[in-house]
Order: C-alpha cells, then structure tokens, then sequence
C-alpha cells in the first residue's frame, strides 16, 4: 500500500513537511502495536495528521518538535481508542485476536538469517509484533499498554509518556513496570526462525494428510488452539485444549478445495488458507522446544483484508 503525504487544508506551505510526512510510517508502527489493528492504526495515523493541519500555519510553526507533537496525539488518540475497544470487545462474538500482518514475500525454511520483509512498506516486523506478545498485550489496561509500548518498545523517557497518559512519570513507570511483568511471566525462549519454518511447514504436510498422530506428534500436550470468526464466518466458540483434540479438529474440518501456503505471518512462520482462491484463514503458532503451543486462527474476514493483496 502506498500512502500520499498529508496536505494542509488551507494550501498554504507547510514550513516542516518532511519532518511531519516522515513520522507516517513510525506513527503506524506505534499505533498498530498499541491497537492490534490495522484499519484501526491507520485510521489513528489519519486522525493524527487531520490535528496537525487543523491548526492555523502560524500554530504548526510554533511546535519545535512536529514528530513529538504527532507522537502525543497519536498516543492520546490510541488510549481513546483502547478505552472504547474494550468495551466493544466485551460484546465481540468469540474470542478477539489481533489482526494478522502479512510480508510480501514467503519465507523459506532454508533462509539463512532472521530477517523479514515490511508489510506493505507499513509496519516494522519484530519480536513486537509477534502474535505471541500481541495476545499479551490485550490482557493489559489501556493505560499499561501505552505506557509499555511508549516506553518499552519506542524508548520514550517516562516525562514524555506521562504527558500522553495524563499521569505522572513515576505513575507510568509503574504502569510500564506491571505490564513488563506480565510480558516476562509469558515469554518464553524463542525457537529458531528456522526450526519454526520446519515445525510449521511438518504441520503443514500432516494437515494435509490428515494424519492425526503425526499432528499431535507436533503439538505440545498442553497446546491450545482458539479461533476468531467475529460472529461473521463460524469459528470454535472456546479454546481447544490438548494435542489430540486439536488434532482430531484439524483433521475432522479440513475441506477438500483448502489450500494451505506457508507465510509469513506477523514476522514469523505462518499459514494461511485459501479456498477457491481466496483466503479464508490466518494461522499464526507458538513454537517452543520444537513444540506447538499455541494456534491463533483468524477468520473473520474483516481482519483479513491486508492478505487479499498481499
């Protein structure tokens, strides 16, 4: 996706433009961490840049840091944001996991580093990004969260992030710190990207297969699977639990016409599925030891809008 730089609406000059149009794309990257959306960071993005050329020329030249400016209301926008979505999500239909980033290139297991391709030229894929750390997020106040991903993720020092929060800096030190220990309690090891492209690609095969034991083969004992369908495209109402029930699932609801390609998904080895041609399905994993942990499974078609050009 290419964006155009936002223009002021008098069509006077703007005596920063470089310094307001190149924030675009860290902009995205904090609101998507903070919002787990997509649609959702853009439109903060928008919302952001609206601000900015609402003001008078004479108000934009008085701000001696655009890009500090932007990143202030962009937070405040997002904690807005955050605040109304839970209350949306009480009322969500299934479970609710973050929207899924594509890359524009599949990886390949034989890849000899770690990195991955920006989706779209939009948001920067990281350890940030992973489907993992997202889910961790969500489990988070708005507050927490946008003290976190301020201070933890962008490194804003706690002065700056209090002004977005509305608290004070030792207030958001302890917000941030609340929300690093429910990050630490989650994370565990990451398995090589390698390793992970195998595991995913091995499940890939057995999936196909149907083959119920070399599935579970696969899957931690322990492992959970939960889907998100948004009440628009059926989806498992509660979490699965345990490799064989997962297994047997997969196994049981894989139709004839599904094709399954290896993707990246949120920087890391992924699957997505297409059905006639077009994507239906999202499946993003947590690998560890070799091991399935988890299955995050993303149907609802309204999340899936970024992979049907991807």
């Amino acid at each position: 996706m290419t964006t155009r730089p936002t223009a002021p609406q008098d069509g006077r000059f703007d005596p920063v433009p470089s310094a307001v149009t190149g924030e675009r794309r860290r902009l995205t990257d904090l609101a998507y961490r903070m919002l787990g959306s997509v649609a959702e960071a853009e439109d903060v993005v928008q919302e952001t840049y609206a601000r900015w050329y609402a003001m008078s020329p004479r108000q934009r030249e008085a701000v001696l840091s655009p890009g500090g400016w932007l990143t202030k209301v962009a937070g405040r926008v997002c904690l807005d944001v955050l605040r109304s979505a839970r209350v949306r999500r009480e009322r969500y239909v299934g479970a609710w996991i973050p929207e899924p980033l594509p890359a524009r290139t599949e990886w390949s297991a034989s890849a000899a580093d770690d990195t991955a391709a920006d989706p779209a030229d939009r948001i920067t894929l990281d350890e940030s990004v992973g489907m993992a750390f997202l889910v961790v997020l969500e489990t988070m106040t708005p507050a927490e969260r946008v003290a976190f991903v301020l201070h933890d993720v962008f490194r804003y020092p706690f002065a700056e992030v209090a002004a977005i929060v509305g608290r004070t800096p030792a207030a958001c030190r302890q917000l941030a710190s609340s929300a690093r220990r429910r990050v630490e309690a989650a994370r565990a090891p990451l398995s090589p990207t390698a390793q992970r492209a195998r595991v995913v690609r091995e499940f890939k095969l057995a999936w196909e297969a149907m083959d119920i034991d070399a599935l579970v083969g696969l899957l931690d004992a322990d492992a959970t699977a939960v889907g998100d369908g948004g009440g628009v495209v059926t989806a498992l109402p509660h979490p699965i639990e345990g490799a064989r029930r997962i297994a047997r699932f997969l196994a049981g609801r894989r139709p004839d016409r599904l094709v399954l390609r290896e993707r990246t998904v949120n920087g890391q080895p992924g699957l997505v599925a297409y059905l006639d041609g077009a994507v239906v399905s999202v499946y993003a994993f947590d690998i560890r030891d070799g091991r399935i942990r988890r299955i995050w499974a993303v149907l609802n078609p309204e999340k899936l809008r970024p992979w049907r050009t991807a």
